[in-house]
């Protein structure tokens, strides 16, 4: 009997090599868009620019949240994009063998209190905080 896997919903982001080019999506697989990513299947943005290295993902109950997500990522300037990947993988790894089981997660692990923590940063970015 082979495994089925419920599909990953997520807001991901991929790179074409550490600080490089960053690209911004949201799927409802993200298994299935890891791989068209990987194979550039498409013209666009991702195979235009390499950008196949999945180095950001958050994932998410409904479709509607993954949304919201990406559009706020969008709106992001580049240096918050860079230290959100940088907080849980500052090597800039390529996370797709993790999501599909084929490796161990090599994030480091989320800081869960004080100032420093993703968890603050990510309120008072919400909360417009932060100055450029």
């Amino acid at each position: 009997m082979e495994f089925e896997r419920r599909p990953l919903i997520a807001a991901y982001m991929t790179a074409n090599r550490p600080c490089g080019v960053i690209y911004i999506g949201m799927t409802s697989n993200l298994y299935a868009r890891g791989q068209h990513h990987r194979e550039r299947n498409a013209d666009g943005f991702t195979a235009r620019y390499g950008a196949d290295i999945l180095v950001w993902f958050e994932t998410f109950e409904r479709v509607t949240s993954a949304i919201r997500r990406e559009k706020a990522l969008k709106r992001w300037n580049r240096a918050w994009k860079i230290e959100l990947i940088e907080r849980r993988n500052p090597g800039w790894l390529d996370l797709y063998p993790y999501v599909c089981g084929l490796a161990s997660d090599p994030r480091v692990k989320p800081e869960d209190d004080g100032e420093g923590s993703v968890a603050r940063f990510l309120d008072r970015l919400g909360r417009a905080e932060i100055e450029d």
